[in-house]
């Protein structure tokens, strides 16, 4: 008998997938079935942010008809159990999160409970279960948007979480769908190392693990899967980049405010370009080289939290901002500077439960999906892995 249950975990910021309504949506879920096809896991769980895009007024049908797309197809027929969260109450300003859960259960996988946190007890999971607009009196999930006053120069956000707790097998993990806030400036990214910015998301996102590991609930491993907006290091990366450059900054004519920054070469060409919304950098293809891999002593916002999380290794290219342009799949916009913003992070007890095969055939897949098409302004990132059983407790 199989020791271990083969397990997906996918996070997708999809907000442009509804804000380009219809050319991207059908590659992305081939995209998305073929790796189920190709896989075959027992338990799927799907982590969408930014449901219904900026224009979620107006998109918020079209969200809820992707996530019934996905739930009603062929493809997805084997799983005889679905449970589906969707946060789409934009009206209730106070609790919105724009956050979409889905979680499928193959028709061969028995030993399965899901948590209400209501009552505190396991219930098994039988049926499709869906939830969608309000997720008020819910109580097989958790959500909580950040509270206000987090970041008080932003106006208004969506930002939060939603979690939902399980037993696959005896064994007991938290699945935790995080969107944490972005750089809303290159400029302002690029002031000081770490970046303000840096610093709100790293306040949040101790928030959230502070959240899952408080005692009202008995603590379980758990997966944190979401956009967590993790930025490179901007100083620092810019200051590498243009060494060798002559370094402009221009201020708006009135006031002492810096309105871009402009490194030329010798030769006047411009290697790079910084403004509130635009990071143009001459040589691209250096954040895809190699997967970006020479980027990644960049990427140090998840160190903090290496008390309590921790990560598969990286081996592909930052996640964002991906052209939005179908033609051009491996391209970055010039908006931002590319990071690995979309990840999929574990406590060390998590690490614990993923069987790990002989050395030839690893079994655990960290990767995106849909590398060599557009997939919207995000790739989603995935985690393969075969998940221990436990016998049964006596």
């Amino acid at each position: 008998m199989e020791m271990y249950t083969d397990v997906l975990l996918v996070t997708a910021n999809v907000g442009s997938l509804f804000d380009n309504v219809g050319e991207i949506e059908g590659d992305w879920l081939r995209e998305f079935f073929k790796t189920v096809h190709m896989y075959k896991p027992r338990f799927v769980a799907l982590h969408f942010q930014e449901v219904g895009g900026k224009d979620y007024m107006m998109n918020m049908g079209h969200a809820e008809n992707f996530f019934w797309t996905i739930e009603s197809s062929s493809e997805m027929a084997d799983f005889d159990r679905v449970c589906v969260y969707v946060d789409s109450h934009f009206k209730a300003v106070d609790s919105f999160t724009a956050l979409g859960s889905m979680y499928f259960i193959h028709k061969s996988l028995k030993n399965i409970q899901q948590y209400d946190f209501n009552v505190k007890e396991f219930k098994a999971v039988s049926g499709h279960n869906k939830y969608v607009g309000s997720l008020e009196g819910v109580t097989t999930m958790e959500k909580e948007k950040f509270p206000k006053n987090f970041w008080p120069d932003f106006k208004w956000s969506r930002k939060g979480y939603m979690r939902t707790r399980w037993i696959i097998h005896n064994q007991g993990l938290d699945l935790v769908n995080v969107h944490l806030f972005h750089d809303a400036s290159n400029l302002i990214a690029c002031n000081a190392s770490p970046s303000e910015y840096s610093a709100n998301r790293k306040k949040a996102l101790r928030y959230v693990i502070n959240r899952i590991k408080d005692n009202s609930y008995s603590p379980l491993p758990f997966f944190l899967f979401g956009d967590f907006n993790f930025r490179l290091d901007t100083l620092s990366l810019v200051q590498n980049l243009s060494m060798s450059a002559d370094i402009q900054t221009v201020k708006k004519d009135c006031s002492n405010e810096v309105e871009k920054i402009i490194c030329e070469e010798k030769d006047h060409q411009v290697l790079l370009q910084i403004e509130t919304k635009l990071f143009a950098y001459l040589h691209q293809a250096a954040f895809r080289e190699n997967n970006g891999k020479e980027l990644l002593k960049y990427d140090k916002e998840s160190s903090a939290f290496h008390d309590v999380i921790t990560e598969e290794d990286i081996r592909f290219p930052p996640s964002y901002p991906y052209s939005e342009d179908y033609t051009k799949p491996t391209q970055y916009m010039n908006t931002r500077c590319p990071a690995w913003c979309d990840r999929i992070l574990m406590s060390h007890g998590a690490v614990d439960i993923i069987h790990r095969r002989e050395e030839s055939e690893s079994g655990v897949v960290y990767n995106t999906l849909g590398s060599d098409i557009c997939m919207g302004d995000h790739k989603p990132v995935f985690l393969f892995f075969p998940l221990k059983k436990i016998a049964h407790r006596h």
